[in-house]
């Protein structure tokens, strides 16, 4: 969430950076919102005006009462009691536009970074790194989603019985490669200085406002409407709101977390080849990575989980490309994301498996999330998280890449995890 001081102090640059994410109206809304901010301003100085006279009388009363003047202590009574009743209705329109201006910062999306390109879509986004190169397939390579079929692993059918399109049914080496994977990416990340936590996968309210995910996303996510709760869409919503309402001491940070959940989400429900097979799924497995850190070192903590997340790749031997996301496609909390995609050849296309974005203050803002610096004041933290790595399109690229006649060969990195080295 932005904060008052910044749309108040640097309204233009305000401005500015919504209108580089597209956001409409940007101007109107930011304008409406200082003339609340200013109605709330004038409105809370009244209210501690007249409680100061309510006050100053309210000592006064004791003295005459002392003193005999019991006409004038009355007199005082009687004012105060008119005070108290403008008081009280002052703080009810205070309360009122304190909401008002609440509901509106929240519907403001975060401000890019200065090094986010202009842009309205992905055609806009700047490709930052290549590495690897692209395997030649032999001719009659399948697209996972016939590979899976073929080797009987993953099951469409099964899952759609049980529950629905987009719930896939892992079996047999199907299941042994999603857990290898989940071990493989928790290992990797222990030994890259993560704590391992593993969160509920129920979130409340508070945490969904905690992290940006409501209310810009809430007809994405699974809601149990009984107990008002909501399935994760990553974990990076109970991970993060581990911290909600903390004073972290400075010496504690970075704080670096690690977890594997699965995640849910509505919006794959469209068709094509886009979304065929394992290319877009309601629920599927992630391992996410989450840093909380001073605002001087965020931007040297993102470029940490970028090397982390192209190392998880380049082991699993899998080409891949670095993008920046321009200003139209970025997420609604995040200052700088940047995109990892592995190129899928038998599909040939780039599938995205990663994340990493710096969200400056805003999710710390939403979290009360702070520090104190040396001078005793609290000081926001800057929150940070990534894929590393969702699984079903790192599933669709192993297998589509590295299929051969005679049944598809596993990353060697992946052997000691699967017991096994070619499924098929």
């Amino acid at each position: 969430m932005l904060q008052l001081s910044v749309l108040r102090e640097q309204t233009a640059h305000v401005i500015e950076g919504l209108n580089k994410k597209n956001y409409k109206n940007a101007a109107e809304e930011v304008a409406a919102l200082l003339e609340l901010d200013q109605q709330r301003r004038q409105v809370q100085s009244e209210h501690d005006e007249l409680q100061g006279r309510a006050n100053s009388i309210s000592k006064e009363i004791g003295m005459l009462m002392k003193n005999g003047e019991r006409e004038k202590a009355e007199a005082c009574k009687s004012e105060t009691s008119e005070l108290k009743q403008k008081t009280k209705s002052l703080a009810e329109q205070l309360s009122a536009v304190e909401e008002q201006i609440q509901q509106a910062l929240y519907r403001l999306p975060n401000l890019p970074h200065e090094s986010v390109p202009a842009g309205r879509t992905p055609e806009d986004n700047e490709v930052v790194l290549q590495h690897g190169e692209i395997p030649e397939l032999f001719e009659g390579a399948l697209p996972h989603w016939e590979l899976i079929q073929k080797y009987d692993i993953i099951d469409f059918e099964l899952g759609n019985k049980i529950t629905g399109a987009g719930f896939p049914v892992y079996k047999k080496q199907g299941a042994r490669l999603q857990r290898a994977l989940i071990n493989f990416f928790l290992d990797e990340a222990i030994a890259a200085g993560y704590m391992e936590v593993q969160p509920p996968i129920l979130v409340n309210e508070a945490s969904g406002f905690g992290t940006g995910q409501l209310p810009d996303k809430e007809g994405q996510m699974y809601h149990a409407t009984e107990d008002n709760l909501y399935l994760i869409p990553t974990a990076e919503v109970p991970i993060t709101n581990l911290y909600r309402d903390m004073i972290l001491p400075a010496e504690q940070l970075p704080v670096k977390n690690a977890g594997h959940t699965p995640c849910f989400r509505r919006e794959a429900g469209s068709w094509g080849a886009d979304v065929r097979g394992l290319n877009r799924l309601h629920q599927f497995d992630k391992v996410e990575i989450v840093q909380i850190t001073l605002p001087e070192k965020s931007y040297e903590a993102l470029e940490d989980m970028s090397r982390h997340i192209q190392g998880l790749l380049q082991k699993l031997e899998l080409p891949y490309r670095v993008l920046r996301l321009c200003g139209g496609d970025m997420g609604f909390t995040a200052a700088l994301t940047f995109d990892m995609e592995v190129y899928s050849t038998a599909q040939g296309r780039w599938l995205e498996v990663s994340s990493a974005s710096n969200f400056e203050t805003y999710q710390a803002n939403r979290l009360k999330l702070r520090t104190k610096t040396e001078s005793g004041k609290t000081q926001l933290l800057h929150t940070l998280n990534g894929s590393a790595l969702a699984l079903p399109r790192i599933v669709a690229a192993i297998l589509e890449n590295n299929q051969t006649p005679k049944g598809i060969n596993m990353p060697k990195v992946l052997h000691p995890y699967l017991g096994f080295e070619k499924i098929g």
